[in-house]
């Protein structure tokens, strides 16, 4: 029978926490660009994985269990990623134009930010969220401005 220890509350409810406060900065960041996987879906997948990771590590402690955990949740992200990309593909049937790769890799990293959050890799999941949230912020920039400048090219030639 698994034992519960009451002085490990603050530990998972920090663990948890953290694992939905990454999933939020990410989540927030595809909400505001109206894209299908927003805000809750992203808090919900980073918690998700967090819980996975927690209960081998809770339970056993055991590397092999929590390797498991972790491939586990890699994989069964992926479905929710190709779910994006179909939603978004299909929009629109005149053109065969892939769209919501990036929403797709959002929900990855997202999982991969409940693992460490869930692994108590604190340092971890706030430099993740930080360089997810610089990849979909800063680098979106520099693209449109890249975009725009190859427009300026082909107008005046």
């Amino acid at each position: 029978m698994v034992s519960i220890d009451l002085h490990n509350w603050g530990g998972l409810i920090f663990r948890l926490g953290l694992a939905l406060l990454a999933g939020g900065v990410i989540g927030w960041d595809r909400q505001k660009r109206h894209k299908a996987a927003g805000l809750r879906t992203h808090m919900l997948v980073s918690l998700g994985s967090a819980l996975f990771v927690l209960v081998p590590i809770e339970v056993s402690g055991s590397v092999d269990s929590i390797s498991r955990a972790i491939q586990g949740v890699a994989t069964g992200v992926g479905f929710l990623g190709a779910g994006e990309i179909l939603h978004r593909s299909r929009a629109d049937h005149h053109r065969t134009e892939v769209k919501g790769l990036t929403s797709a890799a959002s929900v990855w990293v997202t999982a991969a930010l409940g693992v460490t959050a869930g692994a108590g890799l604190w340092q971890l999941t706030i430099l993740g969220a930080l360089f997810t949230l610089i990849t979909l912020i800063v680098i979106k920039r520099l693209e449109q401005t890249a975009i725009v400048s190859r427009q300026d090219e082909r107008d005046e030639e």
